[in-house]
């Protein structure tokens, strides 16, 4: 993100402040920042009004002024009703408003609310201005360890390296199917824009080219905003609000940028029954990279972030991943380190992979053994990334070198793997290390030890847990 200006920081001091106040109240941090984006677009749309004698987009008797002019319990029902007739527009309203309702209750906290984004002049900033306010809220928001909104951030700093690498262009397509508040999207999109002024071009970019899924109605209406007021699907929000994985993709794509959700497939979730599926299991995150495999055109490329049980895990794991080196050509894994993510603890890799040719090597840059980094006092920043997206050679990938040799350095971060070596171990395991230096915990700070105490406890109490489901259900 660009530097910001005096007045982008005094506005987002000015919204956070604010964040706090609510908070003391018993209002998060996410319920917040989804109130203040269905209040900001009402306001918006009302100086596209006055400002520039544009019709408005929001029907009669549900508009910023009807709001501004009330008080108290009025204004509270007043706003209620906006938001119910709202989700059920259609077009970018109604994905903005995707199943809305009114977090604050109280009316002189919504009245706080709507003063603060009254007192400020939206349309007139520019674009990557108020865009930038807007990311920065968000990753505040992502800090926040009780919002649990962590989980929808993958930090900034690998997603500008992801793009950089596998360079998307103007004129094709981009998906991400977990799309959360809309980072890769936004990134590929801040990529491809100086690439050409031709208008055909620049409008294919803003209103047809990206493509976001998520089943999450607070996260598709984050997204749809960030996007909106980057200057990004005025018309009809990119962002889709359904479960990407239960049906075949209707559109293919010529790019892939994802960070799919860790973890297990949500309760109440539909069951999983795809035909075009390789294999079938209940890992979200394999399921969610077949999806992916499946909704790639042939030489479409993909960045993927998954979990590190992707790349050792038997069965449907070891079918899949002789699947991407067989009809895939899986050229590059970056493993990351912990430590820069929200979710503590979690060791991730980025798969790198083009459709429609055989695998002949993988090329491993290992960003992990003896790299700290710690949220709060050593963020992973894009220049740590420098080396990886060096050697990564996006010009022309048939010119990498090793920095890995035997005798002269061993712990070269960058390595190549011939694709006959990967399928003779075990499992077809990718899960490949040579490093031998700085892998301890010394350098850690005592709040950060007990963190990383704390979940792998909580991770132990789990599988525990799990264990005595399976024994009862024996005994049974």
């Amino acid at each position: 993100m660009a530097k910001a200006t005096a007045n982008e920081q005094t506005l987002t001091k000015k919204v956070w402040t604010l964040a706090t106040t609510l908070a003391g109240q018993g209002i998060g941090f996410t319920d917040y920042i989804t109130q203040l984006t269905y209040l900001l677009f009402l306001k918006m749309d009302d100086e596209n009004v006055k400002m520039f004698g544009e019709d408005s987009a929001i029907p009669e008797g549900y508009r910023w002024e009807d709001l501004t002019n009330l008080d108290g319990l009025d204004l509270v029902k007043q706003y209620e009703n906006t938001l119910e007739k709202l989700s059920q527009e259609q077009n970018l309203i109604g994905t903005i408003y995707t199943k809305a309702q009114n977090k604050i209750d109280k009316p002189v906290y919504l009245k706080k609310v709507i003063t603060l984004i009254n007192g400020e002049s939206w349309l007139v900033m520019d674009g990557d201005v108020k865009g930038a306010i807007y990311e920065s809220i968000l990753e505040k928001n992502g800090q926040d360890k009780k919002s649990g909104a962590g989980q929808y951030f993958t930090p900034r700093s690998l997603i500008k390296a992801m793009v950089d690498v596998t360079n998307p262009q103007i004129g094709e397509t981009v998906c991400d199917p977990a799309c959360g508040t809309g980072g890769f999207l936004l990134a590929a999109y801040d990529h491809m824009k100086p690439q050409s002024a031709d208008r055909g071009k620049q409008d294919f970019l803003k209103n047809n080219a990206l493509h976001g899924y998520d089943n999450t109605a607070l996260v598709v209406t984050l997204a749809s905003m960030n996007l909106y007021l980057h200057g990004i699907g005025t018309d009809r929000s990119p962002i889709i609000c359904q479960d990407s994985l239960e049906k075949t993709p209707s559109v293919l794509v010529d790019v892939i940028l994802a960070n799919p959700p860790f973890g297990t497939r949500p309760s109440g979730s539909v069951d999983i029954d795809r035909q075009d599926f390789y294999v079938e299991t209940k890992n979200n995150q394999l399921n969610f990279l077949q999806h992916m495999m499946v909704m790639l055109k042939n030489g479409g490329r993909a960045a993927v972030v998954l979990p590190d049980n992707v790349l050792f895990e038997g069965g449907a794991g070891e079918t899949i991943r002789k699947e991407l080196l067989k009809n895939f050509n899986l050229h590059t894994i970056l493993r990351l380190p912990t430590g820069i993510f929200y979710a503590q603890g979690v060791k991730a890799n980025v798969l790198f992979f083009t459709k429609g040719t055989p695998t002949k090597d993988i090329w491993f840059f290992d960003y992990r053994t003896g790299i700290k980094h710690t949220l709060a006092t050593n963020p992973m920043l894009r220049h740590h990334l420098d080396e990886f997206v060096e050697c990564y050679k996006a010009d022309n990938i048939n010119a990498r070198t090793e920095t890995y040799d035997v005798e002269t350095n061993p712990n070269g971060r960058w390595r190549k793997y011939g694709v006959e070596e990967v399928m003779k171990r075990d499992k077809t395991s990718l899960d490949i290390s040579w490093i031998k230096f700085g892998d301890d915990d010394s350098d850690l700070t005592l709040s950060e030890l007990m963190t990383t105490i704390q979940q792998k406890s909580d991770n132990i109490s789990k599988a525990v847990a799990e264990l005595q489901k399976l024994l009862a259900n024996i005994e049974e």
